[in-house]
């Protein structure tokens, strides 16, 4: 899937935003991919999820885990394509943690999937969550990369289906706040 077609589908699903956000990670954007106006057609759910899952075709995976809430969608995309167990991690009282009876046992293959990757804030909770059940972590796989960096994370480098270089802000630095664009908080983050 090239990152152009990739573009194009975020800009039909109306999922590319343009103006002035405050992303989960609290730093302020010009843009924002919304995934899970993309993520909420199944067809195309899917075939972002093989997408994903061939980047490690040559791999055994045991357990596909994504953060709620955005990675859930696509996590369980890449499960399927892969046919391995799906979970996810979800925070209770501001921590990211496993619920709902979810474990992984020691030793087992994970692979870490998210929809989009900014400072990798939530990413790095999901690796912790994976290490302190002593799992093999075989990759870390998003949708679309923002960090604008090379990310590894326990060893493995972020593969992905896009990479976009936006700046990012913190709140004092922030032109468009200093323009008086009105700002909006889509993120799923509390």
């Amino acid at each position: 899937m090239h990152e152009q077609h990739l573009l194009d589908i975020f800009r039909k699903h109306k999922a590319f935003l343009e103006g002035h956000f405050e992303l989960s990670s609290g730093l302020h954007s010009s843009k924002y991919l919304q995934c899970a106006l993309a993520l909420q057609h199944p067809k195309l759910s899917e075939e972002l999820g093989i997408a994903l899952a061939e980047k490690y075709k040559d791999r055994k995976i045991d357990v596909v885990i994504g953060p709620a809430l955005g990675g859930i969608t696509i996590a369980y995309e890449v499960a399927r394509a892969v046919n391995a167990r799906n979970i996810f991690s979800e925070r209770k009282d501001g921590q990211m943690q496993l619920r709902r009876g979810f474990e992984i046992s020691p030793r087992e293959k994970v692979l870490i999937v998210e929809d989009v990757i900014t400072t990798g804030g939530s990413t790095a909770e999901v690796v912790g969550i994976a290490e302190a059940h002593k799992a093999d972590i075989i990759g870390v796989a998003t949708i679309v990369d923002r960090s604008g960096k090379d990310l590894i994370f326990a060893g493995q480098r972020v593969k992905s289906l896009i990479k976009l270089n936006v700046p990012t802000y913190n709140l004092e630095e922030c032109p468009l706040c200093k323009e008086g664009i009105p700002l909006t908080k889509p993120g799923s983050k509390k």
